[in-house]
């Protein structure tokens, strides 16, 4: 790489972070441009960059609850700051984090930064005010000023758009799963997120399990943290880079993953969101496209269950013709964060 190469910083904060910017990072290699990854452990951070082989620098450790997060944090935007003064990249681009648009403040860079999460308050409050532009999906229900741009797409189009991705199907070999079975699966998150305090999801897994298996449905579990003993034989057993080749053959996804809802719905397979939580990008999936069916966490596992059997009893086709009406409308969105970084380095 030559010295003079424009230099790009890009942070990551979460997995759905990696698969967001891995494409548009190395399209931004491929132009010339010197990209830099700093990253901070959480869940399959690491595995996942290693996976698509990024190169990148862990700066700060996972906490181990919502009380360790402020200082955690602390220490990470300090890193990145200091980091970044010393690149003096052209630009630095990042999921809603307000380190990133700190850090372009001292080093002269301009911030690209990216959200699809109105209820991200905290995180939206501290990183707005600083960012040269944020772009979100059209469907973001807020307007965010004058350097807020909208585009046709989802986060999740960066990787899953069928330009970026083909399903798989040995994915359910790996799982002992065959291609006729009623394949569920069950996405189940931590709550340590700094906009989860006080809230929760799935009241009562285990029942809700027992009910889907008993319709004649094959349940795999992918969950962030520890299952109870009863359920420990369903955690699904694929590499975290494979989950979408899962997605795209299953029947259905319930979840607590606004993400992973996301991802399922683009992919073709109808999702169950059961969360406290809502957006304009889920809504948008659940009123404009059919693909989404959002429940309250209070709803119980009889009603959720009913739901999920009238769900998987429909005709296939009915998924794949709203997934088609849905890519004629929305763009790939790693042209998208190309055009935006260079639009901001041009400036």
């Amino acid at each position: 790489m030559s010295e003079t190469a424009e230099r790009v910083v890009s942070t990551i904060q979460h997995p759905a972070h990696v698969h967001f910017f891995r494409n548009a990072i190395g399209e931004l290699e491929d132009r010339g441009y010197d990209v830099h990854v700093f990253a901070r452990e959480k869940d399959l951070v690491r595995d996942l960059l290693e996976a698509y082989d990024i190169e990148y620098r862990t700066l700060a450790a996972e906490p181990g609850n919502l009380y360790e997060l402020a200082k955690v944090q602390a220490k990470y935007e300090y890193e990145v700051i200091r980091r970044t003064r010393e690149l003096e990249p052209a630009a630095l681009m990042a999921i809603a984090e307000p380190s990133i648009t700190h850090a372009s403040r001292v080093s002269g860079g301009r911030s690209v930064l990216f959200t699809d999460t109105e209820h991200a308050t905290v995180q939206n409050l501290l990183a707005f005010p600083f960012s040269d532009v944020i772009c979100t999906p059209d469907s973001f229900r807020d307007d965010l000023g004058s350097n807020h741009v909208r585009y046709s797409g989802y986060h999740e189009l960066a990787y899953l758009h069928p330009d970026r991705f083909s399903p798989d199907p040995t994915v359910l070999d790996r799982i002992g799963a065959d291609a006729d079975e009623t394949l569920v699966v069950l996405r189940l998150v931590s709550w340590t997120a700094a906009h989860d305090v006080g809230k929760d999801g799935l009241q009562e897994v285990e029942p809700l399990v027992e009910r889907l298996e008993a319709a004649g449905c094959r349940v795999v579990i992918s969950a962030e943290a520890a299952l109870p003993p009863s359920l420990a034989d369903r955690e699904v057993s694929v590499p975290p880079h494979r989950i979408h080749d899962l997605l795209s053959h299953a029947d259905l996804l319930i979840g607590e993953s606004g993400t992973m809802t996301i991802e399922s719905a683009l992919l073709g397979t109808p999702a169950m969101f059961v969360s406290p939580f809502s957006a304009g990008v889920l809504t948008e999936l659940e009123d404009r496209y059919g693909l989404v069916f959002s429940r309250s966490e209070t709803e119980t596992p009889a009603d959720l269950s009913r739901l999920a059997t009238t769900i998987v009893a429909a005709d296939p086709a009915i998924w794949q013709r709203r997934r088609r009406a849905l890519l004629e409308e929305k763009i790939d969105t790693t042209a998208f964060i190309v055009h935006a970084v260079e639009q901001v380095i041009d400036a």
